[in-house]
């Protein structure tokens, strides 16, 4: 297999990982969340209990740590997450100003001083530079620029901030009208002074680009036009460009002048030695989350030379951005050998001794660095083969860190929620069960007399027309007598007549039309059967609400008073069975009562009807004359079926009334299931009695459901984005 498509391989592994991660995030929010929502919870109720002994408990609860951690873990994942779904394996170009990076970056990427300007003179730019290799494109360029709050944020506020400026500018408006203030007396040396310059040059600038901080990104550009977006001066040396000041990133993309390198990215990150504020932290923020190789470049000097401090430094400044992954196993040194090779002795003295300077890299190397083919077969070969045999392995090493932690994480998150699971304590006593008892034998009283009665007085009832299904009959009769689609006048029937082509097919027309809407009004009934039983449940409310006092339990009332009490009871329960079997009983006039209306409609059915046209001389008259009639005989036949189920409602609300008393009242058990639920509601039913109780109940009861959805939320499964 090629190297292009071993690094092809290599990032097609990881693009799946990315997804895993995300989940992982939305559910690391998701404990975040409930914790917050505990926490809430526990400053709430150290204000309400006097208990010594609770108090101490909540205490000794602490969210916080955790609540930092998983801050910390969501940043880390959020840099995986970018190494992952990146489309190439970055080397990033890492060193001070004039140590030969620039001229390595030409000799690796085919590109000129032009498109990456060495500073042959003076420092030339802080603009980060990302160059892509496409061997199927032709040199362009992409600019993105700082927005105006961006710039504002992260370039010209850490400059008032360090150098002690005071009041921060709001917005660019802002920075570029009122004066730049000076430096504070106390503040002193040619560091601080330099910085201050820095910021000086931006100010003074500004209206030569601050109308790029309103441009769209990226701005694609040409090869020509690249240095103007990278550099401050042209080739000739002289200071005219300022559009820099105003760009983040500018990405290239070109074909590198080595075979075979595949799907890779050089990120030439800003010479480092500047006095530009900020430019430390960009680094560290662009080796964590953009870089998968880190390779510096130091050229020693010729008359002698020694790493110093400021080499330390940068190492140590690579290797506190990913601290799950020692740098010394992602990081290469190249020192820049000249070409008429006098530092090669400094290069050598160098390389051996680089292990005494605590500077461990998987490799150092000696090369030119303005030597294409140096550059290439020394420095960029041995780090890509490095790449496609080790990246793999450094990607679990990374993720695994990751995953570990996150582990632990719900390790502390557990020894939280086991301190919340029993803070409050059991919250019981026998003086309470004593009272409940009592209490209890009451109710039951109460409930079975209550229904019993109820279900008698139905009982009674059975045979007897129900008077809302019957308002609703009537209503829905009357509306068929005065609202019956006949035609209004003989002109009309020719009219259609002529339509249809004869008075047969005009008086099929006409019947189908009068039966569709006749058969219409009849849907109104299903709001009178909805009425009655609506009425008969609202009767068993009645019981359970002013009998039993059960309205202290929810604040619903008639007919959803049922199933609010049925959310509060347990799934296996014959109680909530009972109380979902009434809640939800319906009659309907599709289901119960539509059937025998149709049969009562066979008359205005062209196919069925028993009163057809003369063969003779069918006209207009007699088709208004049938019609009426035959109107007439449905509406009566409809009538006469509807009186057969006046009776209906009575007999179905007694019938549903006995199926909820044979649940709730007498099957196997149930009376201790009511026990067991009332004892639960008891503060609710009985708020005199349990007064004090009554609080501290609802108080551990939403304690408990926010620790048992911290619980919930706390799943390994949750948090396990690799296996």
């Amino acid at each position: 297999m090629s190297r292009t498509s071993q690094i092809t391989q290599i990032i097609n592994k990881r693009q799946p990982l990315t997804k895993n991660i995300e989940k992982t995030e939305v559910n690391l929010n998701r404990i975040a969340y409930r914790l917050s929502h505990l926490e809430e919870h526990r400053q709430s109720l150290l204000n309400k209990v006097d208990e010594p002994n609770i108090i101490g408990r909540l205490k000794e609860i602490d969210f916080s740590k955790i609540q930092q951690d998983i801050a910390s873990e969501l940043q880390a994942l959020n840099k995986l997450k970018r190494r992952f779904s990146r489309d190439t394996l970055n080397i990033g170009v890492i060193g001070r100003a004039r140590q030969g990076k620039s001229r390595l970056l030409q000799s690796l990427t085919g590109l000129s001083k032009a498109e990456i300007p060495d500073g042959s003179g003076q420092h030339c730019t802080g603009v980060r530079s990302t160059i892509h290799h496409n061997p199927n494109m032709s040199i362009y360029g992409e600019v993105f620029f700082y927005t105006e709050r961006s710039f504002i944020d992260e370039v010209i506020s850490p400059y008032y901030e360090e150098l002690k400026l005071g009041i921060k500018p709001i917005n660019i408006d802002n920075f570029a009208s009122q004066e730049l203030p000076s430096l504070p007396n106390d503040t002193k040396g040619a560091e601080v002074n330099a910085k201050y310059e820095h910021l000086r040059q931006y100010y003074k600038q500004v209206d030569q680009y601050r109308s790029l901080l309103k441009s769209p990104s990226p701005r694609q550009i040409t090869k020509e036009e690249i240095r103007e977006y990278v550099a401050q001066d042209n080739e000739k040396g002289e200071r005219i460009y300022f559009n820099y000041l105003a760009v983040r990133e500018v990405k290239i993309t070109c074909n590198f002048p080595k075979d075979d390198v595949g799907k890779i990215a050089l990120v030439d990150m800003p010479g480092l030695g500047d006095t530009g504020i900020g430019d430390e932290k960009r680094m560290v923020k662009t080796i964590g989350e953009d870089i998968d190789v880190v390779l510096f470049v130091r050229m020693p000097k010729a008359f002698g030379d020694f790493w110093g401090d400021v080499d330390v430094q940068l190492y140590d400044t690579a290797y506190s951005a990913l601290n799950d992954l020692p740098v010394e196993l992602w990081s290469f040194m190249v020192l820049n050998k000249l070409n008429d090779e006098n530092n090669l002795t400094q290069c050598e003295s160098l390389k051996g001794d680089i292990t005494n300077k605590y500077i461990k890299v998987v490799d150092c190397v000696i090369a030119n660095c303005a030597d294409s083919q140096e550059a290439n077969n020394q420095v960029l070969d041995p780090i890509l083969n490095y790449l496609t045999n080790n990246i793999t392995d450094l990607d679990r090493q990374y993720a695994s860190a990751c995953q570990d932690r996150l582990k632990q994480l719900q390790t502390s998150v557990i020894a939280e929620l086991e301190k919340s699971q029993n803070a409050l304590g059991k919250g019981n006593s026998s003086t309470d069960m004593s009272e409940f008892l009592l209490l209890f034998d009451k109710f039951w009283d109460d409930l079975t007399n209550g229904l019993e009665n109820l279900l008698t007085q139905l009982s009674q009832q059975i045979n007897d027309q129900d008077q809302d299904f019957k308002k609703s009959v009537n209503k829905a009769l009357k509306t068929c007598e005065e609202d019956t689609k006949i035609p209004s006048s003989l002109e009309e029937i020719e009219t259609r007549r002529n339509n249809k082509g004869s008075y047969n097919s005009a008086y099929s027309d006409y019947l189908n039309e009068i039966r569709a809407h006749l058969s219409q009004h009849f849907l109104s009934l299903d709001n009178g059967l909805k009425q009655s039983l609506d009425r008969v449940k609202s009767q068993v409310v009645d019981v359970l609400i002013n009998k039993v006092n059960l309205g202290g339990i929810t604040e619903a009332q008639g007919v959803n008073f049922l199933s609010a009490i049925a959310k509060r009871l347990t799934d296996e329960d014959q109680l909530r069975f009972g109380f979902n079997i009434l809640s939800e009983f319906e009659l309907s006039y599709r289901g119960t009562i539509q059937h025998r209306i149709r049969q009562c409609l066979n008359g205005l059915t062209p196919d069925k009807t028993n009163l057809n046209l003369s063969k003779q001389s069918p006209n207009a008259k007699e088709i208004m004359s049938n019609l009426k009639v035959l109107h007439q005989e449905a509406v009566f036949q409809c009538e006469t079926a509807l009186e057969d189920f006046l009776c209906e409602p009575s007999q179905a609300g007694f019938a549903i009334v006995e199926e909820f008393l044979d649940r709730v009242l007498r099957a196997e058990n149930v009376k201790r299931e009511w026990q067991n639920f009332l004892y639960k509601e008891r503060a609710y039913i009985w708020p005199k009695e349990f007064e004090l109780l009554g609080e501290r109940s609802r108080l551990r009861q939403e304690w408990l459901e926010a620790v048992q959805e911290a619980t919930k939320a706390n799943q390994q499964d949750f948090i396990q984005f690799i296996n």
